[in-house]
């Protein structure tokens, strides 16, 4: 991990060489979500409510998968941008070094911009919190702060997946984009609204449901007889990181270099 907050540090500080350029980003970066939450607003303002999910519910739903996944595009970015590294043989010097291929992926590149996303979320999540009467105790805050953490978790494996990919094809492929920012658009709603079939592939596949619906379920009192059940959701989802790390050690033993 030392190595890992070695690059963290580099980075930022050669980010920061261009500091008008970083903030400006920065705050462009905090009002990206701004029309998808303003689009959320206006519904609720129109229909006042949707399957029984009412604005300030959705809203956290909102503020929590953004949050993470800003996170996610912001330490886990070399994953995303991993497709450039193999098109241009730059991962043969990754393979020579005595460091974790992961480590040093996540360590090639970071998005402090996200930062401002990241910002709004925080903001909408604050709100909607205020508005909701929750009986809170220390196990519900401790399941919101996995709700996010376990949101973090799948994206960032998502990223590996997609990177993976690029062993085979050596581009990176537009259709992972159908699970994270795609993902990320159909997870800021409760899954309950939509068809049976969406609801099980994203829970018991690609577990967002362990991230926006279950265990908000529990937060908000309406899980019956399965608080306990749903309390432990967001395990799944923090779990889902293993088998990407799997197929990602698969894709690393049947690389060969482009030779650029």
């Amino acid at each position: 991990m030392r190595l890992y907050f070695k690059y963290l540090l580099i980075l930022f500080k050669s980010q920061m060489q261009y500091r008008a350029s970083f903030w400006l980003l920065t705050i462009g970066q905090f009002f990206i979500p701004f029309s998808m939450f303003a689009g959320l607003y206006f519904l609720f303002e129109r229909f006042g409510q949707i399957k029984g999910w009412d604005f300030f519910e959705v809203a956290l739903c909102f503020a929590v998968i953004h949050m993470a996944f800003a996170i996610s595009e912001c330490f886990a970015r070399g994953f995303d941008a991993f497709s450039s590294l193999v098109a241009g043989g730059d991962f043969d010097r990754l393979l020579v070094r005595p460091r974790s291929t992961i480590v040093q992926v996540l360590g090639s590149k970071f998005e402090f911009t996200r930062f401002g996303r990241m910002l709004q979320s925080v903001i909408v999540l604050v709100w909607a919190l205020r508005h909701l009467s929750i009986d809170w105790s220390v196990m519900k805050a401790i399941t919101l702060i996995l709700m996010i953490v376990s949101g973090v978790f799948i994206f960032t494996g998502i990223f590996m997946l997609a990177a993976t990919m690029c062993f085979w094809t050596i581009q990176g492929l537009e259709v992972a984009n159908i699970f994270t920012d795609g993902g990320r658009e159909m997870a800021q709603y409760p899954l309950s609204i939509y068809p049976k079939w969406v609801t099980r592939f994203f829970t018991f596949v690609i577990p967002f449901g362990s991230v926006n619906y279950l265990p908000l379920l529990y937060i908000l009192g309406k899980s019956g007889g399965n608080a306990f059940l749903y309390m432990l959701a967001p395990i799944a989802g923090i779990a889902f990181i293993m088998p990407c790390f799997l197929i990602w050690q698969i894709g690393v033993r049947h690389y060969r270099s482009t030779g650029s």
